[in-house]
């Protein structure tokens, strides 16, 4: 049995496979214009499940969230901090909570 060689721009076959077999075993048919025209949302078709996947996304949240800020510092203060390696910037914090009594 001899097989045919395929090109990736071959209308007679997907993914290496004949049509015919491909469209017999595929789960995903190719959707149509009519497919699209009825479709909508994910959010509007499940709300509840939307808004229970939205829920549980990302870290919870924490008591005592941190606040961004732009700060400029002298670059020797960060030049320490930072030789101390991951964490500075906690460590920074933490210095200065100390340093306010806090």
């Amino acid at each position: 049995m001899t097989q045919k060689m395929t090109k990736p721009d071959d209308p007679d076959f997907i993914h290496g496979f004949p049509r015919e077999i491909w469209e017999e075993v595929s789960d995903n048919p190719e959707l149509t214009e009519e497919d699209f025209k009825l479709a909508r949302p994910f959010r509007e078709v499940f709300p509840e499940l939307a808004a229970e996947i939205e829920r549980s996304r990302g870290r919870p949240a924490s008591e005592n969230p941190k606040k961004q800020v732009t700060l400029r510092l002298d670059a020797d203060v960060v030049a320490r901090y930072k030789a101390g390696g991951k964490g500075w910037q906690s460590r920074m914090n933490a210095d200065l909570r100390k340093a306010l009594g806090l």
